[in-house]
């Protein structure tokens, strides 16, 4: 049972060369179809405002049961200047869905044809798209490098009102994961309508004292202007201020509605992505290194077209600076696999027993394939999540 995954081009492996063809990376592009989806639910009213949500989550299910699963992986070494089709889809999707956003604000609160109810039901729809599809692709561009893509990542989560989880994504998920420290790594027997509240709190206050241990570190107090919480807190401002500008108090009320449900959809996908999961404990207060088998694996084709590879999470976590089409896939040897995509499994999360029926023997299975020398799993059941200190 290898610990690492081949950093190198193996047969099966797709060639560099491939990557820079538009036809390779035009599948991830799908997620564009979604924003005249949204505009069509707002001109037409009426059932056709359920259509955004039908097609994020219903399609792609359907499309990843008729295409099955890709077992491809790049050349891990390929270099970005190589990814350039893949790269700009990250980068055009932040001022299309800010104007997108704000857009249908205006429009939506003037809007004669469509009543209240009908008002909100096209904002949850802007929510799973925001959510699923917005709140996926700052989390692509808050873990490079460039200053400029972080900061359109903290664009995109100001407009969700959730600037905070680039600092806790960044500075304790990634590090604590599979850990009782990490408050988003849901544990055996945890449902996600117990996980939720709890994630919300405890997110937002690890990721101020995160960065506050931070500044403390270089000598300064968590007021000093390079505490990144002001940018955020700035920029979420602003959104409001933009909202009340083109819509008044009804288009913050119609703001807060998509920013509910893309805050939902992504503590969802964060419930599935580690469920149960967690580390070896190695005393001392100590855990094992992060490995593919720390995080759930689904090879689905279509659901990682939309998700820009989201769901081959073992990879991400094991290799964080890969940008998401060099993500590798790995088989149950390495990883565990999920029976299905996100789409469906967030689904499935929100019915606590249906979930507990398909995953926790996935979890028993798990400890036994990775860990047979652990006996007793009672501290690695906890639900309580000490704050790093």
């Amino acid at each position: 049972m290898s610990d690492a995954h081949p950093t190198g081009p193996e047969p099966g492996f797709l060639p560099p060369e491939k990557l820079t063809r538009i036809s390779a990376a035009l599948p991830f592009w799908m997620s564009l179809t979604l924003l005249p989806v949204l505009w069509l639910g707002a001109f037409l009213g009426g059932w056709w405002l359920v259509l955004t949500p039908l097609v994020t989550w219903y399609l792609f299910s359907a499309l990843d049961a008729a295409l099955g699963l890709n077992l491809e992986n790049a050349d891990p070494q390929t270099g970005e200047d190589q990814l350039f089709w893949y790269r700009l889809i990250t980068l055009i999707w932040c001022p299309l869905q800010v104007v997108t956003l704000f857009a249908l604000i205006g429009y939506a609160t003037s809007a004669e044809h469509l009543s209240t109810l009908e008002r909100i039901a096209l904002f949850f729809g802007v929510g799973v798209v925001t959510g699923a599809v917005g709140i996926n692709y700052a989390h692509e561009l808050m873990h490079q490098k460039n200053a400029g893509e972080r900061r359109l990542a903290d664009l995109l989560l100001a407009t969700v009102l959730y600037s905070h989880f680039r600092s806790e994504h960044l500075l304790v998920h990634h590090r604590y994961v599979g850990t009782p420290r990490d408050t988003v790594t849901a544990r055996y027997n945890e449902g996600f309508h117990r996980f939720y509240p709890r994630v919300l709190w405890q997110s937002l206050r690890s990721a101020f004292e995160a960065e506050r241990a931070l500044l403390a570190r270089k000598g300064l107090p968590w007021t000093h202007h390079r505490n990144p919480f002001w940018l955020y807190w700035g920029l979420q401002i602003a959104c409001l201020a933009g909202a009340f500008a083109l819509g008044g108090w009804a288009g913050v009320g119609l703001f807060l509605v998509q920013a509910g449900v893309a805050v939902w959809q992504l503590e969802l996908v964060n419930y599935v992505e580690h469920y149960g999961l967690t580390r070896a404990h190695l005393g001392g207060g100590k855990y094992e290194h992060v490995k593919p088998r720390h995080s759930w694996n689904a090879a689905h084709k279509a659901s990682n077209w939309l998700l820009i590879n989201l769901q081959r999470h073992s990879d991400h976590h094991y290799k964080p600076d890969r940008r998401f089409p060099l993500l590798q896939t790995y088989d149950a040897e390495e990883a565990p696999q999920l029976p299905h995509g996100y789409p469906v499994m967030t689904v499935a999360a929100m019915i606590p027993p249906v979930w507990r029926r398909v995953m926790n023997p996935r979890v028993r299975a798990w400890r036994r394939h990775f860990y047979p020398e652990i006996t007793d799993w009672t501290e690695y059941n906890r639900h309580e999540t000490p704050m790093p200190r």
